[in-house]
């Protein structure tokens, strides 16, 4: 299998798919395309991707350009790694938590972009991001106390994937959840996030680009 992931300190769609497949544990070629570079990031992703976006999973002839797509094809190829729950609930639920990341959260993600090369500092949010992270915040509580943690669904899954991104996000930007309606479990899990081996591996990676 093959990963075409976008530069590192930036990309959060493909850090994703990134972390599950060292996760799985299994071989892969990783091709980094540098983002920011107009025509020839364009053109090189174009070689890589349908939609000329990164990331791209590409397993023989087959080419999944999708994060989500790729995560949800690597759950079924591997089917007893647990990257969802064997409970149907929390495997419902947590697949609710993904699409919403997926799909939601505008103004965190233009406000607050990931920046693993940039020093923490405390900024001032709009109204809308405040929401999001209010959001976000009450979502990661109510999950991890059905789950009883440590992570949203109990065991590392896909929604921890795509949530450390946003993890990333509260560090950089100075974000104490503690100000958004958490009592130290959410921040906790924030934490616990940016702690695993497989993110610290992703973070070095960024930081020798």
């Amino acid at each position: 299998m093959e990963l075409v992931i976008g530069t590192k300190k930036w990309s959060t769609w493909s850090l994703r798919p990134w972390l599950v497949l060292k996760r799985l544990g299994v071989p892969f070629t990783e091709t980094l395309v540098a983002l920011r570079q107009a025509e020839i990031t364009a053109a090189a992703l174009a070689q890589s991707s349908p939609s000329a976006l990164a990331p791209a999973l590409k397993d023989g002839d087959l080419v999944i350009w999708d994060s989500l797509a790729i995560c949800e094809y690597l759950a079924e190829m591997y089917p007893d790694a647990g990257l969802w729950p064997a409970d149907a609930a929390l495997r419902a639920l947590g697949r609710a938590a993904t699409a919403e990341m997926h799909s939601g959260f505008t103004a965190l993600r233009s406000e607050c972009p990931m920046a693993l090369d940039e020093t923490p500092r405390t900024v001032e949010l709009s109204e809308a991001t405040r929401k999001n992270v209010r959001r976000i915040t009450a979502l990661w509580n109510d999950l991890l106390a059905r789950s009883g943690g440590p992570f949203l669904l109990g065991d590392w899954s896909i929604a921890d994937a795509f949530y450390t991104p946003v993890a990333t996000r509260f560090r950089t930007y100075g974000i104490a959840l503690s100000a958004y309606g958490d009592a130290g479990a959410a921040q906790a899990y924030c934490d616990r996030l940016l702690q695993t081996p497989e993110y610290l591996a992703w973070e070095r990676g960024a930081l020798a680009e």
